[in-house]
């Protein structure tokens, strides 16, 4: 049932995220004057293919889903009708085709604003920003960061949910800048302290860095009771249920779930022997947690969560919500931060500062697709904000084939008066087939490494 899940989840967000990138490409095209021919959801074999438009624009489905493409009368690539020749996109002045081009990357860009807009009028849940005991020796024990402590702002920006303090902290580590973070105490009091995240490199941010800066998310003391038990893990096929309360790992007692997370992940491969009660019974079952990479360490998995006693977690618990104006400001200020951050990452990775294993491809997508869709409604929208805003920045990069080359070659046209010739913008486009070649090559087997190693 997940693998079904996901399939759908991740083909319905491409085909979602696909069709509004095309359909503003399609209608500024159409805008312009310039004839469409074709208005394709996916590439290869068309599936469904109906002509709907006076203009006889084709309108199909095709059979692989990653992309799709609007065609448009063209004299570069084909024959076009003597009647057409002024619709045609190659006559067209430079700034309308740039506009053309470039409204494919900026509908993903207004779909992003509109879905978060949506979220933050209707409310978005989250986790209060509530940090756990601070590890020993890390800088947030060192600031005097203590169990309790309610961040309240990082830097000049408050903090209103602890996914906030991720994203926050990691823009500071790409700027290599200081934190300054304000919080309140259990005692209700206010305080500011700060922490050197240039101690952090950008490669770090594939780890977890909160957890090396010693900011851990505030956890209640959760029984060692299960909750979910995945499907195909090892926690399931060494015979573990859900209800299950684990009593001892190994012969040492567990008297919380932490106590079971932490003799979990210090034997990667190891089989243990869990003694649980099962409705009463005494049981005594073996089970070897599979071997999981993280942070260049190995550590132990069995596929299984705890049971969570919503009274309490209800407590930690929060809603985000704006009314409309403020809203839109959210909106927009949130799809621009994530577009700069996307563009810092990038540039990082071209020069070294990051891995190129923080590159993701389709299976990494299609997971998170996956999860996010589980998780309901509001979390499936967010993630579709989120990849149409990657979506939006990926095709502006300056890479012949993808808009953003496309760009290049019309500003090189502005300044020299001219068009690019035909020898130039083909060997542009050998090369940038090259390179998305290499980029999809490399996320493909960044996503097979996270595959087999967790």
């Amino acid at each position: 049932m997940a693998i079904v899940t996901t399939v759908v989840a991740f083909i319905v967000a491409l085909g979602v995220l696909v069709t509004i990138h095309e359909l503003g490409h399609y209608w500024v095209a159409r805008w312009c004057g310039v004839k469409v021919l074709r208005f394709s959801v996916g590439f290869g074999k068309p599936l469904v293919a109906k002509r709907w438009s006076r203009d006889g624009t084709e309108w199909v489905i095709a059979a692989v889903p990653l992309g799709g493409y609007v065609k448009m009368a063209d004299e570069r690539e084909g024959p076009v009708a003597p009647q057409d020749l002024p619709r045609a996109f190659n006559r067209q002045s430079v700034y309308r085709r740039m506009a053309i081009v470039a409204a494919g990357p900026l509908a993903n860009f207004m779909f992003a604003v509109l879905v978060y807009w949506g979220l933050f009028v209707h409310g978005v849940p989250g986790l209060k920003p509530v940090l756990g005991e601070p590890p020993a020796g890390t800088l947030a024990a060192q600031a005097g960061f203590q169990a309790g402590d309610l961040l309240v702002r990082i830097g000049s920006e408050p903090v209103t949910v602890w996914q906030d303090v991720r994203w926050m902290v990691m823009r500071a580590v790409l700027a290599g800048t200081p934190l300054e973070i304000e919080a309140e105490t259990s005692g209700g009091s206010r305080v500011i302290r700060k922490l050197d995240s240039s101690r952090l490199s950008a490669d770090s941010l594939e780890q977890d860095f909160l957890g090396d800066l010693g900011l851990t998310r505030f956890r209640p003391p959760l029984l060692p009771v299960l909750g979910a038990v995945l499907p195909g893990g090892a926690a399931e096929q060494g015979g573990l249920r859900p209800a299950d309360r684990i009593l001892e790992v190994d012969g040492r007692a567990t008297p919380l779930w932490d106590d079971v997370v932490e003799r979990v992940r210090g034997s990667p491969g190891v089989p243990l022997r869990f003694t649980v009660d099962r409705e009463g019974r005494r049981l005594s079952v073996k089970v070897t947690p599979r071997v999981i990479e993280e942070g260049g360490r190995q550590l132990g998995r069995i596929g299984a969560g705890p049971r969570f006693d919503e009274s309490v977690l209800s407590r930690y618990e929060t809603v985000v919500v704006y009314p409309g104006g403020r809203a839109l400001a959210q909106a927009l200020w949130k799809t621009w931060d994530t577009s700069w951050l996307t563009l810092r990452m990038l540039g990082k990775m071209l020069v070294g500062e990051v891995s190129p294993r923080n590159l993701s491809g389709p299976l990494t997508i299609a997971d998170y697709a996956g999860q996010s869709a589980g998780l309901g409604v509001i979390p499936y929208l967010g993630f579709l904000a989120l990849i149409s805003v990657s979506l939006g920045v990926l095709n502006l990069l300056p890479v012949p084939v993808l808009d953003g080359g496309h760009m290049v070659y019309y500003m090189a046209e502005i300044l020299k008066g001219s068009p690019v010739s035909e020898r130039v913008m083909e060997m542009g486009q050998k090369v940038g087939v090259a390179l998305l070649l290499a980029l999809t090559a490399l996320a493909l087997f960044n996503d097979i490494h996270r595959l087999f190693n967790g």
